[in-house]
């Protein structure tokens, strides 16, 4: 008798091409879209709770779909990486950008300065307050990176800052107060928060306020 043979039947295996929304993403990705919801909450759009929430989908995410779903309902805010998955969602027609580790000067001699409302912020400012005063509303800032750098070189002046409910402060690095005072109101320092203002430089004959946005009518 002849014996017989037997074929065992390869299984097919089919790749079907990835879409956007397969895609991996990165940390530097994963960052950003923390930015992103950093603006959000400053502008109203979100309470802390929900940022907490939405930042640990971000930086859990592995895909551009999942890290998308994080700002699907916050219209007109916007993740450059994920522009084919999420079309619909474009940059505030105001904003514009720094480029990355520009450093920004801010000069207040004899007279008041202040930023405050959707400014943008760089990853490092310059603050020279000589004989005036200084006033850093970052409640609603459009913030660049998750590190802020703050080089203060203030002389016979105030310098006032004011950081949202989620972010926080390190002063470790402020050398030298002479003739002057340092008040953290938000007792943020050495704490965590996003983002982190690190501040460092002097403060001669002068004073450094750091607080939160004072809430109520009278603001």
């Amino acid at each position: 008798m002849g014996e017989e043979e037997t074929t065992t039947a390869q299984p097919v295996t089919e790749t079907k091409p990835l879409s956007e929304r397969d895609l991996r993403v990165s940390d530097d990705e994963r960052e950003h879209v923390v930015g992103v919801l950093q603006k959000a909450i400053g502008r109203g759009m979100l309470d802390l709770d929900e940022f907490t929430e939405r930042t640990d989908r971000a930086l859990a995410s592995r895909t551009r779909g999942e890290l998308n779903a994080v700002l699907a309902d916050l219209a007109g805010l916007y993740h450059p990486a994920a522009a084919l998955a999420a079309p619909a969602y474009a940059a505030p027609a105001s904003y514009g950008g720094y480029s990355p580790g520009r450093r920004i000067e801010l000069n207040a001699k004899y007279s008041s300065l202040h930023r405050g409302g959707p400014w943008v912020v760089p990853s490092e400012l310059v603050v020279r307050n000589k004989y005036g005063s200084t006033k850093l509303d970052f409640t609603e800032a459009q913030v660049q990176s998750p590190v802020v750098h703050i080089e203060l070189d203030a002389k016979w002046g105030s310098v006032e800052i004011i950081i949202p409910e989620h972010a926080a402060v390190d002063l470790n690095s402020i050398s030298d107060v002479k003739f002057g005072a340092m008040e953290d109101k938000t007792r943020s320092n050495g704490r965590m928060g996003n983002p982190r203002y690190v501040l460092s430089g002097r403060v001669h004959g002068g004073s450094l306020v750091i607080r939160h946005p004072r809430r109520g009518i009278f603001g």
